[in-house]
């Protein structure tokens, strides 16, 4: 058994400490350094990582989505990761159901908890709760697809926004969101605004540290262009080729994770590795200053941090340890 550190001693000094530094939120774009801020925590209080990233939860794309691996995973107990297959779709609310439990069971263990990630609404979901939505048969996701096909895409937002009218703000592009109200709709009858206006309750005690790292925008564009080069040479392409010869609906969230199209078009021939590294490159870009409006807006109050030297600092010191 891995032997604690000298952090571990000195938490359990402090009783209050000990009762309440149980769960850490790290949040922040993607190639940003979370991982290795979760690991370096990790190790010295003896916690275990919960996965708060969207596209890491399925098995298929481990390169393309920098999921942690081998010896990562040797040091600290990890959840959440790859543990979904890319046939299902892994919802927010899935999500922070399965999170909670095992925010549960760790704590139960013992053990604090660090909940990672760069996908702000499942934090949001586990800290706020979830909206009161009855379980929907999946057959009526493939009835909305049918419908948006056969109706056209502006057609389809106009019933939806018909239907809801506090749907009116979503985009044309929104396909998730304009499907799911359309399908909560026509199975319950009961708009899906009226379910999200209900109360709802946090999932998991409120956590005891926050961070987001938030590395200057120049710093963080030159990680994830060398990320992108590093993915197309180390693997992804055989990634995105396995994926896409399981011949998976293109709508299923797995198919829209970052450099799927981008590679696919270099496999088909319409794009060289040079252009798909590149397309990747900004993609991802624009990914990242998304995540940072997200957290800006829904995060504010959340400590910030440039590194992972910072961060892990600001989170230690809400355990007592240097």
């Amino acid at each position: 058994m891995r032997e604690r550190s000298d952090c571990s001693s000195a938490k359990d000094k402090n009783s209050k400490v000990t009762e309440e530094a149980r769960i850490v939120f790290i949040a922040g774009p993607t190639a940003s350094g979370k991982s290795a801020a979760a690991l370096a925590l990790a190790e010295k209080i003896g916690a275990e990582i919960v996965n708060a990233d969207a596209m890491q939860v399925y098995r298929d794309l481990e390169i393309l989505t920098a999921r942690p691996c081998g010896p990562d995973l040797a040091r600290a107990p990890h959840h959440l990761y790859g543990s979904i297959d890319g046939a299902e779709r892994f919802s927010a609310g899935r999500w922070a159901r399965a999170a909670a439990d095992l925010i549960a069971e760790i704590g139960a263990r013992g053990r604090p908890v660090i909940v990672i990630g760069g996908t702000g609404l499942y934090f949001k979901a586990l800290a706020e709760g979830l909206s009161p939505i009855p379980e929907i048969d999946p057959a009526m996701r493939k009835q909305a697809s049918e419908r948006r096909r056969t109706l056209g895409a502006e057609a389809f937002r106009d019933e939806v926004v018909a239907a809801d009218p506090q749907m009116a703000h979503l985009p044309v592009a929104d396909v998730q969101r304009l499907m799911r109200a359309w399908e909560v709709f026509h199975a319950t009858g009961t708009p899906l605004s009226a379910f999200q206006a209900r109360p709802r309750r946090p999932l998991a005690p409120a956590p005891t540290a926050s961070v987001v790292i938030a590395p200057p925008r120049e710093a963080l564009y030159e990680k994830i262009d060398a990320r992108a080069t590093e993915m197309i040479e180390g693997g992804a392409v055989e990634e995105v080729c396995a994926l896409l010869e399981r011949g998976l609906d293109p709508n299923m969230p797995v198919m829209k994770a970052l450099g799927v199209a981008e590679i696919a078009a270099m496999l088909s021939g319409d794009a060289s590795q040079e252009d798909a590294t590149a397309a990747l490159q900004q993609s991802t870009r624009r990914f990242a200053k998304r995540q940072l409006t997200w957290f800006r807006n829904q995060a504010a109050d959340w400590p910030r941090a440039d590194d992972v030297a910072s961060a892990t600092e600001v989170l230690l010191a809400a355990f007592g340890c240097k």
